[in-house]
C-alpha cells in the first residue's frame, strides 16, 4: 500500500540520520571510497570524457588482488557523478546521499517483506512481521549503511518475495534467480543461504530441463557477463572477483589474519546478539510456523553452520538470514493473542535503547574526527597541511569524507599472501615500538605531518615525541564507553 510505503520511507530516512556511528571499515573502504576514486580519480585506460580526473583517491589491498568487484561501488559512483554534474558534490552530500539511497531501498524491502507474508498468510501476520522488522535493533543499526552485507540482505528480501513457495502469488523463477545472482555478484557469500532454497526449488520443479535452460543458464550468463565487463573496464583486465574471493576466504582461509573465533561463536554469541530480544520469539515461531516455512529455518541453520566452519567471524556476515528469522518472530507474535500488545511493547522498548545507543553513541569518534580533518580543506595552507592517522588501520573513512586532495596517510595492514611466516604489517610494527617507529619514519623534521590523529590510549606512549617535535592538542573527540586494546575512549587531534 502507498501509505505504508510512504511511512516506511519516512521512518528509514529518520533511521539513516539516527545512525551516526561506525560499524566496520568495509562500510567506507569497499564502497564509498572506491566510488569516490572511480569518479574523482581513476587511471582510466580509455579516453572517456565523462570521467573527471583529479589527484586523490585510495584503494585497499583487496583491489590490487582482485578480491572485490566494482558492481556495488558503481551504484554510489553513479550518485557521485550525478552530484558532480549538478555542481552539488559537497562533502556532506557525498556522505549522506548514498546513505539515504540505501535507506529508501531498505524501506522498499520492508514493504516487500510485509507483502510477501500478507500473500502467504494474512494481513494480521504481515503486520506482526512488519513490526518485528522495524523494531529490530540490528536492522536499525545496519540497514542504512553502505555495506555489501546490507545490499545482500535487501536483495535477499526482494528475491524471497518471488521465491516459489506453496501459497505464493508472486512467484517468479526468473525474477528471484536474477536477484539472487545480483546479490552473489555484489557479495559472493550471498550464495550460502540460497543453496538449500534453490536446491528445494529444483527438486520440486517438474520441468527441470526448462528451469535450467530458460532460467539458470540465461540468468547466470547475463549477471556474470555484466560483472565481468564492469570489472574489465575498471581493472583494465579480465578478473573473476567471485573466484578470487572464494579462494582467499574459503580455500586459503586468510581471513583469520583479521581475527578468529571458536566454531560455536555464531550459535552462542553471533545470532543471539543480532536477534536480541527477538530470540525467544524466533524460537517460538520455529515451533508454530507452518511446514512450508521449514525451508527458511533450514536456510538459517545451514548459513550459520557454513560460517561456523570459517575461523574469521563477524556479526554482519549472518545479517542476510535476519529476514528469515523475522518471519518466524512475526508468526510467534501473531499467535500470542491476549499477550500480543504486552509482548510487542516489550519488544519495542527492549530494542529502542540498543538501537539508539549503537546508532548515536558507540564508536562515533572515527566519523566525528573526519569533520576536523575536512576543515583543513578550507584553510589557506591546505597545500602544506598533511595528516597521519596513527590508529588501527582503516579505523576512519578517508577521501570520501574529506573530498579534497589533502595529504593523508594511515598505518597499513595488508595480510601476507605469500606464506611468509615472519611477516609483520606496518600497524603491528608501529604498535610494538611507537616512538621508535616515529623517529625512524621522521628522521628529518621537514618530513613531519602537520596533524597527528590517534586514540587516547596511545597519548602517554608517544608524549615525549609530541613534546619534542612541538605538537599540541587541538581537539578531543569522544569515541566509545568501552575502549579495548588499541582502541581508546577518545580520539585526539594534535597539530604541529
Amino acid at each position: 500500500p502507498a501509505r505504508l510505503l510512504t511511512f516506511t520511507v519516512a521512518l528509514r530516512t529518520l533511521n539513516c540520520f539516527f545512525v551516526q556511528t561506525s560499524f566496520v571499515p568495509d562500510e567506507y573502504w569497499q564502497s564509498l571510497e572506491v566510488a569516490h576514486r572511480m569518479v574523482f580519480k581513476y587511471p582510466w585506460r580509455f579516453s572517456l570524457s565523462i570521467l573527471n580526473i583529479n589527484n586523490y583517491g585510495y584503494l585497499t589491498w583487496e583491489w590490487a588482488h582482485g578480491l572485490r568487484g566494482y558492481s556495488y561501488p558503481l551504484i554510489f559512483a553513479t550518485i557521485y557523478k550525478a552530484l558532480q554534474l549538478l555542481g552539488m558534490d559537497d562533502v556532506k552530500l557525498l556522505i549522506w546521499v548514498p546513505r539515504l539511497a540505501q535507506a529508501v531501498l531498505a524501506a522498499f524491502a520492508d514493504v516487500k517483506l510485509y507483502s510477501l507474508v500478507q500473500h502467504l498468510e494474512n494481513a494480521e501476520t504481515a503486520k506482526c512481521v512488519y513490526f518485528c522488522q522495524l523494531c529490530s535493533w540490528f536492522t536499525w543499526y545496519s540497514c542504512t549503511r553502505t555495506l555489501t552485507n546490507t545490499m545482500e540482505t535487501l536483495l535477499t528480501i526482494f528475491a524471497l518475495s518471488y521465491y516459489p513457495i506453496k501459497g505464493s502469488k508472486m512467484a517468479s523463477s526468473c525474477k528471484y534467480l536474477a536477484l539472487v545472482a545480483l546479490a552473489i555478484i555484489i557479495r559472493p557469500t550471498a550464495v550460502i543461504p540460497w543453496i538449500p532454497l534453490v536446491f528445494r526449488h529444483f527438486l520440486q520443479e517438474q520441468r527441470k530441463a526448462d528451469l535450467i535452460l530458460q532460467n539458470y543458464i540465461p540468468v547466470g550468463l547475463v549477471t556474470v557477463g555484466t560483472s565481468l565487463i564492469i570489472d574489465r573496464m575498471f581493472f583494465g583486465e579480465w578478473v573473476l572477483v567471485q573466484l578470487n574471493f572464494l579462494k582467499f576466504n574459503v580455500l586459503q582461509n586468510l581471513g583469520t589474519f583479521y581475527g578468529s573465533h571458536p566454531w560455536h561463536w555464531y550459535f552462542t554469541q553471533g545470532l543471539p546478539v543480532i536477534l536480541g530480544t527477538h530470540l525467544p520469539f524466533f524460537i517460538h515461531g520455529c515451533v508454530l510456523a507452518p511446514k512450508r516455512y521449514r525451508i527458511f529455518l533450514m536456510a538459517v541453520i545451514w548459513t550459520v553452520l557454513v560460517y561456523s566452519m570459517l575461523s574469521h567471524k563477524e556479526f554482519r556476515f549472518i545479517y542476510p538470514v535476519m529476514p528469515f528469522c523475522i518471519i518466524f518472530c512475526g508468526c510467534s507474535l501473531k499467535h500470542l493473542k491476549t499477550w500480543k500488545k504486552s509482548a510487542a511493547s516489550c519488544l519495542l522498548l527492549s530494542n529502542l535503547l540498543p538501537a539508539l545507543y549503537t546508532g548515536l553513541i558507540h564508536q562515533r569518534g572515527s566519523l566525528d574526527v573526519m569533520s576536523h580533518i575536512q576543515q583543513l580543506c578550507n584553510d589557506s595552507y591546505q597545500s602544506q597541511a598533511s595528516v597521519l592517522i596513527l590508529m588501527p588501520c582503516h579505523s576512519t573513512p578517508f577521501y570520501s569524507h574529506v573530498h579534497c586532495p589533502l595529504k593523508m596517510r594511515f598505518l597499513q595492514c595488508p595480510p601476507d599472501i605469500t606464506g611468509n611466516e615472519s611477516y609483520i604489517d606496518e600497524a603491528d610494527v608501529f604498535y610494538s615500538n611507537p616512538v621508535g617507529w616515529l623517529n625512524k619514519e621522521f628522521y628529518d623534521d621537514t618530513l613531519l605531518p602537520s596533524h597527528l590523529i590517534f586514540f587516547s590510549v596511545l597519548e602517554q606512549e608517544i608524549s615525549s615525541f609530541l613534546a619534542l617535535k612541538g605538537y599540541e592538542k587541538t581537539a578531543t573527540v569522544f569515541h566509545t564507553h568501552v575502549p579495548q586494546g588499541r582502541v581508546g575512549s577518545h580520539i585526539y587531534v594534535y597539530r604541529k
